[in-house]
């Protein structure tokens, strides 16, 4: 068995959970931390929604967020069109875990698990430095919220 490759990282956020919620699945502050393409609808990410990437060498990368437990959980699954080998749905995700700490909130995230795929390293060295920067600005957006 090969050693999992997981991005493990948190962040406290001096603002409540929905304040973070709201960061974590409104496009207009998605696009804030995180790539979207620009036709992206403008609706509240839910269960289901999905966001799909065309590739320069003709594949697809995928994002859908296979779970969304509001204020509390988001899980996101990754899927490359082109990986040779197919991971189940969720084996390799995003996933977001909110702890309401009195009037702050833990913001906890998880991107993996890159050993099962080809190129595994590369993927989780990308996410290390993801999950670097985006927790930052999702920590600034969350605590400027009105």
């Amino acid at each position: 068995m090969t050693e999992q490759l997981i991005v493990r990282d948190e962040i406290l956020i001096e603002a409540n959970s929905q304040k973070v919620w709201e960061v974590l699945t409104k496009p207009k502050y998605v696009a804030e931390w995180d790539e979207l393409p620009e036709n992206y609808p403008n609706e509240d990410m839910t269960e289901g929604s999905k966001v799909i990437w065309e590739l320069p060498n003709g594949g697809q990368s995928i994002t859908k967020i296979i779970r969304a437990v509001v204020q509390n959980e988001l899980k996101i699954a990754l899927n490359v069109s082109n990986w040779e080998v197919k991971p189940n749905e969720g084996d390799v995700a995003y996933n977001y875990q909110l702890k309401e700490k009195g009037d702050s909130t833990l913001l906890k995230i998880e991107i993996g698990d890159f050993s099962l795929i080809k190129d595994g390293k590369m993927y989780y060295d990308a996410s290390v430095e993801f999950a670097s920067d985006s927790k930052q600005i999702i920590k600034k957006l969350s605590e400027n919220l009105g």
